[in-house]
């Protein structure tokens, strides 16, 4: 059976979706988009990934074309028609169609696209025994926050990890690590301390990353918002990321170096399960 996708409004099979080469997300990466892990066919933490999904929106002053109502009845839908028990939907608003010009169309609809993709994540490899990460310099725009349909330099960082062997890429900046090339990133203290950059311009305020501090925070855990290095990283007990398309994953080196003993360590394995026992129970 073909994968049934989501184009402006309709339920069609992939290969009869099209959009025209004047869409300006083609032309100028003019748009945003969301990413929602599917887990026993539900999305996980629809309503905040929606909260993000109006505020990039309104940010880069695209009306938004539908109510949350709607979006979440759309996104059911498609994770019915493709039978998704666990996985992913990728959800993205352009500006529309217009003839190529730097300025906003007066009267272009937006354009809006939703698939899904099949994918293993809580018996994932990575999951069970972590991934290794790479630094690489943080080249990326200043409105970070904003989930932009621009991933150039993402592209690049992800790529240059994948040819050194590791899965993901830290990006940094002034020194300190902003976060991952599609995940935010954390240390564990040897003193059981969690660390995660603070929100602001220059990182996205991941879904996942919210909703672990606040499963964190109920168990006692302490939570420590500041800038941390690659150096820090190096001395931590643990480390990890945190995405819609992978939940919770151990970070085992950085660089080539081994963070902790090399392995998942407890916490991070403990935040695993409490993030599992919320995405089964949402």
């Amino acid at each position: 059976m073909s994968r049934i996708v989501f184009l402006n409004g309709s339920f069609l099979p992939l290969e009869e979706a099209k959009i025209p080469i004047m869409d300006r997300g083609f032309l100028f990466s003019d748009g945003v988009y969301e990413g929602f892990g599917v887990l026993g066919g539900r999305v996980i933490d629809n309503d905040l990934h929606l909260a993000r999904l109006e505020r990039s929106l309104s940010e880069i002053r695209i009306a938004n074309p539908y109510s949350r109502e709607q979006w979440a009845t759309f996104e059911s839908e498609l994770v019915r028609r493709n039978n998704i028990d666990e996985g992913f939907l990728y959800l993205q608003v352009t500006r529309g169609v217009a003839d190529r010009d730097f300025f906003f169309p007066q009267d272009s609809a937006p354009t809006v696209v939703m698939f899904t993709q099949e994918k293993s994540i809580v018996r994932s490899p990575a999951a069970d025994k972590g991934i290794a990460v790479i630094s690489v310099p943080d080249l990326r725009w200043k409105r970070r926050d904003i989930k932009s349909l621009s991933l150039l330099a993402q592209v690049l960082a992800k790529q240059a990890a994948k040819e050194a062997g590791a899965q993901e890429a830290w990006l940094i900046e002034d020194g300190f690590v902003t976060e991952g090339g599609s995940s935010s990133g954390f240390i564990v203290t040897k003193q059981g301390h969690i660390i995660v950059r603070p929100l602001s311009n220059a990182i996205l305020p991941g879904i996942t990353r919210k909703s672990l501090l606040r499963l964190a925070e109920e168990t006692g855990v302490v939570l420590e918002e500041r800038f941390f290095t690659v150096t820090e990283a190096h001395d931590a007990a643990e480390a990890f990321l945190t995405s819609a398309s992978n939940f919770v994953v151990p970070i085992i080196s950085v660089d080539g170096r081994p963070v902790g003993d090399g392995k998942p360590g407890p916490v991070t394995r403990r935040l695993q399960e409490l993030y599992l026992a919320m995405a089964r129970a949402s």
